[in-house]
């Protein structure tokens, strides 16, 4: 955080089947505009271990932050959100449920993604299957790169989708939403659900799920309006 009161850090939130190392253009578009980032690498156990991880980054920053979670990162952030050096939460593409409700509720009374299936395994873990990871989750990537996040994939115990979160940020702290209008992952009404249900600031762009990448641009001058908006809102909080 710089000494004149502008929000400089962000800490970004990976979602479910991806790492950290997805948020790179992000990085890279922030950093040059001076914003010090910090990327969190979930290990998709449960919803607890995530919130921890994304807490521990938290207790890091030198000052307030702009948390963005992207898909499962969505709810993450919803509870890690509480932390004290969050000023504001981005959403991309993300999952936003309240406090007393489960990830699992979100879908309901929305329409099913065919395009968007996730292989389960004995353990309870589950994938992407491989040869429908293209259309359903990097549609404008090319082969080559979506092959690549197909099988460089980070499995996720699919029981962290009925874990009840215990607190939701959005309803104390600002919020934006960065939505893919092509997304495959999620029904798109049920994105604009979730978005509007929060009160986010929603930016719309054409993308896939995989808008965090392909998208890069957008998401990263989405931050950084949040980062001004909330810095702003301090400030006017203080004086009055």
């Amino acid at each position: 955080m710089s000494t004149n009161g502008e929000i400089t850090n962000v800490v970004l939130v990976h979602g479910a089947f991806a790492d950290g190392s997805g948020w790179r253009r992000v990085y890279d578009l922030l950093t040059a505009r001076g914003y010090r980032v910090s990327i969190v690498q979930n290990p998709l156990t449960s919803l607890a271990d995530d919130v921890a991880a994304t807490t521990r980054v938290l207790d890091l920053q030198d000052g307030p932050a702009i948390l963005v979670g992207h898909s499962w990162g969505g709810t993450v952030i919803t509870e890690a959100g509480v932390h004290p050096n969050v000023a504001g939460l981005v959403y991309v593409s993300a999952l936003a449920p309240d406090a007393g409700e489960t990830t699992s509720q979100q879908y309901e009374g929305f329409a099913e993604t065919p395009e968007f299936v996730i292989d389960v395994g004995e353990d309870g873990y589950g994938f992407l299957r491989r040869d429908r990871f293209h259309a359903g989750f990097a549609a404008d990537l090319s082969e080559a790169d979506a092959a690549f996040l197909a099988d460089s994939q980070v499995p996720i115990n699919m029981d962290v989708f009925d874990s009840v979160v215990s607190a939701a940020a959005w309803r104390d702290k600002p919020s934006w939403a960065v939505i893919a209008t092509e997304d495959r992952a999620f029904d798109q009404a049920m994105l604009q659900h979730m978005a509007g249900r929060i009160g986010a600031d929603i930016t719309n762009v054409t993308g896939s799920h995989a808008l965090f990448i392909t998208q890069a641009d957008t998401v990263a001058d989405v931050i950084v309006t949040a980062a001004k908006s909330a810095a702003r809102e301090s400030a006017e909080a203080v004086v009055s």
